[in-house]
């Protein structure tokens, strides 16, 4: 949950790098929070109206988290746009399941090094 909660508050945060943890949990409580929308707007007959809400409300993190991802493992953000085309978003699935460059990279510090709790505050 701390991984989601993380995700949310860096919601418009398209620098540095995110770890496949911090993205596979993120895409976890996010599909856990959009069913249990379906299954409340099933009962209460709205018509996915919470559902749409929180789909929009995600949907800036989302793409962040995704653009922070490609930067671990040393795409560009640019490389998202892939989700666009035919079968694109198959090659944005394999790079999601790579694992980190082992060290420092253009775009940051290695994310194990990152202290969640105080990302101010770097721990070697």
């Amino acid at each position: 949950m701390k991984w989601f909660l993380y995700v949310l508050k860096h919601y418009a945060t398209f620098t540095g790098r995110a770890s496949r943890t911090e993205f596979w949990m993120f895409a976890l409580f996010n599909a856990l929070f959009a069913i249990a929308c379906l299954i409340i707007d099933n009962i209460l007959g709205t018509e996915r109206i919470l559902y749409a809400v929180y789909m929009l409300a995600v949907l800036v993190p989302s793409i962040a988290v995704s653009v922070r991802r490609l930067h671990d493992i040393g795409r560009t953000g640019w490389w998202y746009l892939l989700n666009f085309v035919p079968f694109g978003a198959f090659v944005i699935l394999v790079f999601d399941c790579l694992p980190s460059e082992p060290a420092d990279n253009q775009y940051g510090i290695h994310p194990d090094y990152i202290n969640y709790n105080n990302p101010q505050k770097q721990s070697a």
